[in-house]
């Protein structure tokens, strides 16, 4: 439980793909990890690194004896979470109310984020000495919430209804009055960071709920809480990478933007990743023609969320193939190659779990129903890996709150962990 609980406190201070990596980047440093800065040489002083890329994505490796002789063992996961995004000029009024003009990022259940309690987090860029800064942001206290509609006013409510983005999902922040000006929201950011609200020049904002996960079920057999969709993943491969001795090279990786299609400097569908692995190969000495073969003899595990069966939605699952949470690993199929696992990479993911000891699922798609994809087969598109996509089951899947089994946590520490031996 020790490690449920941790995973559960580690999500609760994640707010945002920027908070995520702050706190991976203090593992990492508490456990001897030396930062490698990007625009910076790759020097090889020891053996365990990390890079941080555009404050929302990360990579780290650990350098054992063998080095490339088993090319690169790589777990893939993802930082960001559907959400909203604060707009630029965000301060809007009606019926004597301020609100918040946001936009949707990802794909939000949206009926699950009403009438909570909400706050903000992300980073500000501001001036300082003539340089542009960035530093992360957090309102802390809820600030904001976004009330539904009575029942009174829309009988047939739970019979469906069509949110409208622009309309019906805006923060309700304060009751107007004559300091609710433009500047409002500008003037609590320069309170947190106490600099001159001249010299900001621009934020990246995302809502957060800040109600903290719990565990709940009978026999606490559930985890109940946001964000769980990736940092489930991200958390466990990086419990597993901190805790493994490297015989070759052990790669974590945690890539953004994978909720709005990985196109971006920090995402899965960027050459990025293939840059900063070459940039390793020739700090460990290696020619190219030696990397382009280690690439050929890696491995790529693409770590994201799976759906379980839903009790009460039983026909939306595949009729053979019915993950349930807590199972241990889901291995994720498509014909469409929105999965990357076949025979060949599953069948060395299933050999693992065997001689981890660690029970292991299987899951399609209705063959009616169009599933979503990960970074895996993005990540294939930019560097030749052979991949398995794996993911932990779960239900509510890009709810406000999410629910995932307990025991697949240290399912999948055991799992990650046979796989970077």
């Amino acid at each position: 439980m020790d490690r449920v609980k941790d995973l559960i406190g580690f999500i609760d201070k994640s707010m945002t793909a920027h908070f995520a990596v702050k706190n991976m980047v203090e593992l990492l440093d508490k456990n001897g990890y030396k930062e490698w800065k990007i625009k910076e040489e790759f020097k090889l002083d020891g053996s365990k690194f990390y890079v941080k890329i555009d404050d929302t994505a990360l990579l780290a490796l650990n350098i054992g004896d063998k080095k490339l002789e088993d090319g690169f063992k790589i777990i893939g996961s993802h930082t960001d979470s559907p959400t909203f995004r604060i707009k630029r000029n965000p301060i809007m009024k009606s019926a004597g109310n301020v609100i918040l003009n946001t936009e949707i990022y990802g794909g939000p259940i949206l009926y699950t984020w009403m009438d909570r309690p909400l706050s903000a987090a992300g980073r500000i860029s501001f001036l300082r000495d003539g340089k542009v800064i960035t530093e992360l942001v957090d309102f802390k206290k809820p600030i904001f919430t976004i009330p539904s509609l009575a029942i009174h006013m829309n009988r047939e409510v739970n019979k469906g209804f069509e949110f409208n983005a622009q309309k019906h999902t805006l923060p309700l922040m304060a009751l107007d009055s004559e300091e609710m000006k433009e500047d409002v929201l500008l003037n609590e950011l320069v309170k947190i960071k106490e600099v001159d609200s001249k010299d900001i020049l621009d934020y990246d904002l995302y809502i957060y709920d800040t109600s903290k996960g719990e565990l709940v079920g009978l026999k606490e057999e559930f985890i109940s809480q946001g964000r769980q969709d990736n940092l489930f993943m991200a958390y466990t491969s990086l419990v597993a990478l901190l805790e493994s001795e490297a015989s070759g090279v052990n790669v974590f990786l945690a890539t953004d933007n994978e909720e709005v299609g990985s196109t971006s400097y920090a995402g899965a569908d960027s050459p990025v990743l293939d840059r900063i692995l070459e940039r390793v190969a020739i700090a460990l000495g290696v020619s190219r023609e030696e990397y382009l073969r280690a690439l050929e003899r890696s491995f790529l595990i693409s770590a994201d969320a799976a759906h379980a069966v839903h009790p009460n939605f039983s026909e939306k699952a595949d009729p053979t193939n019915q993950p349930v949470l807590g199972g241990g690993p889901v291995i994720k199929y498509a014909a469409s190659r929105a999965y990357t696992s076949d025979s060949y990479s599953a069948g060395r993911f299933i050999e693992m779990c065997s001689r981890a000891k660690v029970p292991f699922q299987t899951y399609h798609n209705r063959s009616d129903v169009k599933g979503g994809s990960t970074i895996g087969p993005i990540s294939q598109s930019q560097i030749a890996i052979k991949s398995v996509d794996i993911g932990m089951s779960t239900l509510g899947m890009h709810s406000a709150r999410e629910l995932t089994g307990v025991t697949d946590v240290e399912h999948f520490i055991n799992a990650f962990l046979e796989f970077y031996k």
